[in-house]
């Protein structure tokens, strides 16, 4: 069925249609506006019956629906800014480690030869490889940094490449470092090489994720965190005996943020997302607090991740 344009009139009668509440027309048009009836309704789950009933929970109101969109952003933002974190801890770890093992220049870090020979991954490494070094030829002429560096140097070091590399980009680079490359970059953020490669492309899925605005706080990945000590520390419920939270969800983010952040920061993204999670209690009436947590796959004590 084709999709026809509604007007903002037309909007709210839709979602009047489905049972919310809308206590400010004006308001709620402006906001519709301003935001877009499609990204806004993206957050109706959390106020529903239920997936097959699209009806409005009794007493859901627009107000509740525009607080969770604004929600998300902030925890969005919240997680983004955290993400970039240790995006740049990691190109500087991995920068660091090759210019100092392999050189400098990229005709020296970007040798074949500097990477898993794994005959299994070879492909990989010529695909990774290739992209890289159409980055080099991309950036030289268009990147301020790259650009000085090919002019007065006539080549890009490994550490000012990775500037303009995506952090999808450098997650793929790790993937192909010899063993004994990954276990000294691995040790670094004090982790063991699996789980740095079990983490790395769920960092870069949210990274996405974040950057291009898309729904946040209910996103689930296709493949999940590997079970760490802290789920059995939290004592995070099982069902066939698998953990019910923070295996592909959000909060397998935090888990993988407790890893990886250094010890401040990751408790100060905890408060700013608590501060977050109770203003939105403090404004939604028509479903608990339990059913927001439990749609970002937050166990109750989410809290206790700090101190564990």
């Amino acid at each position: 069925m084709e999709k026809l344009f509604k007007t903002l009139d037309e909007q709210l009668e839709i979602l009047k249609g489905k049972g919310l509440i809308i206590e400010d027309e004006a308001h709620a048009k402006e906001i519709l506006l301003r935001e877009n009836y499609f990204f806004i309704n993206g957050y109706r789950v959390l106020l529903m019956n239920s997936y097959a009933d699209k009806t409005f929970v009794v007493g859901a109101t627009f107000r509740e629906l525009h607080s969770v969109f604004l929600f998300d952003r902030s925890f969005r933002n919240i997680l983004f800014k955290n993400l970039l974190i240790i995006e740049n801890q990691l190109k500087s770890v991995i920068s660091y480690q090759l210019s100092k093992k392999y050189g400098y220049r990229d005709k020296d870090y970007l040798n074949p030869k500097n990477f898993t020979n794994d005959r299994a991954k070879s492909r990989r490494v010529k695909d990774v490889l290739d992209k890289m070094k159409r980055q080099v030829r991309a950036n030289g002429a268009h990147h301020m940094a790259t650009m000085h560096y090919m002019n007065n140097y006539g080549y890009i070091p490994l550490w000012v490449l990775v500037k303009v590399l995506s952090f999808g980009m450098v997650c793929e680079l790790y993937f192909i470092l010899k063993p004994e490359d990954q276990v000294s970059i691995a040790d670094i953020f004090d982790v063991n090489t699996n789980y740095l490669e079990n983490f790395l492309p769920i960092l870069s899925n949210y990274r996405n994720l974040c950057a291009h605005e898309d729904i946040v706080y209910e996103h689930r990945t296709e493949k999940g965190i590997i079970n760490t000590i802290y789920h059995e520390k939290l004592q995070i419920p099982k069902m066939d005996d698998e953990y019910i939270y923070g295996k592909n969800d959000i909060f397998a983010v935090l888990i993988i943020m407790k890893h990886l952040l250094r010890a401040d920061d990751f408790r100060m993204m905890m408060k700013e997302i608590e501060y977050e999670v109770e203003k939105l209690d403090g404004i939604i009436d028509s479903v608990p607090v339990e059913k927001i947590l439990d749609q970002m796959g937050f166990p109750a004590n989410y809290m206790d991740l700090i101190e564990v």
